[in-house]
């Protein structure tokens, strides 16, 4: 279900997003219902990137670290 809104823009940004929309072949609400769309799914990916990022910090990587050898095992020849 669509509902409208009420949106205030300055003069000149109106006429500049008027001639946009016409260069597109759409209308200003459309263009607008575009925009707002692809910031919401930009956002809702970022965030799920975001937890997945943060659950494998918490999980930890396997570095497979080992301890050093001494330093007479490094430097013999």
């Amino acid at each position: 279900m669509k509902t409208n809104i009420t949106l205030k823009l300055e003069a000149s940004l109106l006429r500049e997003v008027r001639i946009l929309a016409a260069e597109e072949g759409t209308s200003v609400s459309a263009l607008l219902a575009a925009r707002l769309e692809e910031i919401v799914r930009q956002r809702k990916t970022y965030d799920r990137a975001r937890k997945r990022a943060l659950a494998r910090l918490r999980e930890g990587f396997d570095l497979q670290w080992a301890p050093p050898r001494s330093r007479d095992e490094l430097h013999e020849r």
